[in-house]
């Protein structure tokens, strides 16, 4: 059964819970800046284990000090359910701990 895409209204109160994410597009995203290069790729591999975890799974873009996350729902169409809010949730859990701001 594929996921229901959520209203812009339901994203938009759902990213409220989550500093720093926002719309772009049919996605939801964030770019976390982290104290090096180590801290980055790190950050990367525990957001993949959360993904596997989950079985859904994001765009993750890792540069020298910085991690990128987008996410949407290929059975939706692309866009935002649940799903998505749920994962960004779980990453923003963790993300401080690998010193990402």
């Amino acid at each position: 059964m594929p996921a229901e895409p959520l209203s812009a209204h339901d994203v938009e109160t759902g990213l409220r819970d989550l500093p720093g994410w926002e719309r772009d597009g049919d996605r939801i995203a964030r770019t976390y800046r982290l104290p090096s290069h180590f801290a980055a790729a790190a950050l990367t591999v525990h957001v993949a284990q959360i993904q596997e975890e989950l079985d859904h799974h994001s765009e993750l873009t890792l540069d020298y000090r910085t991690v990128r996350v987008a996410v949407h729902t290929h059975d939706a169409g692309g866009a935002t359910t649940a799903r998505d809010l749920t994962l960004a949730g779980r990453i923003e859990a963790i993300a401080p701990g690998h010193g990402a701001e």
